[in-house]
């Protein structure tokens, strides 16, 4: 068995090979005639066949195995992909959110995960110094990278949307308020 987890693919070399495929795909629904049109319907059918035998593994695993698979980045994809993922599209853009939240932070910023309207997630992003999602430094940079990574993991929902940056409640101490009270 330790042989058979050797021969697995690291999550880069898998990026690699998810990418090539893009680019061949693309070329080939360019070339036009019959030759092209077989070769995507048997890319199409051997996807689908793909997809029904993940639904009948998530058919026969139970709860904890279920949200392993789903844990794992390239079968959580394979599973949106095939509209079989055992997690609510909600559920796994706040989770996004959060594994982004330490990057974010190390620049400066913050994300806060704040829920979904329809089909539209809903993020609180700020800068450093307070300043809010319009500044920059960056703070496009991190938008694009939450939206990206929002929208990979739940394509159900169709934009992501900053909330304003609202500032922190200002802080009266109480012994201002007595004295001010105090003849």
């Amino acid at each position: 068995m330790a042989e058979a987890c050797a021969a697995r693919l690291a999550d880069p070399d898998v990026e690699a090979r998810l990418a090539r495929l893009d680019e061949l795909l693309d070329g080939l629904q360019s070339v036009p005639g019959p030759a092209t049109r077989s070769a995507t319907e048997a890319v199409r059918l051997l996807t689908e066949m793909y997809g029904e035998a993940l639904a009948r593994v998530l058919d026969h695993a139970d709860a904890q195995l279920a949200e392993r698979l789903a844990d794992d980045e390239l079968l959580g994809h394979l599973l949106v992909l095939h509209d079989i993922h055992p997690e609510p599209p909600e559920r796994r853009a706040a989770r996004a959110v959060e594994r982004l939240r330490p990057a974010v932070r190390e620049r400066g910023g913050d994300v806060e995960w704040a829920g979904v309207d329809g089909d539209v997630a809903r993020v609180r992003l700020t800068s450093g110094g307070g300043c809010g999602s319009g500044c920059g430094g960056g703070g496009g940079e991190a938008a694009a990278a939450v939206r990206e990574a929002v929208l990979a993991v739940a394509p159900e929902l169709t934009a992501v949307e900053p909330l304003p940056d609202t500032p922190p409640p200002a802080f009266v101490p109480l012994t201002t308020l007595k004295r001010r009270g105090a003849p």
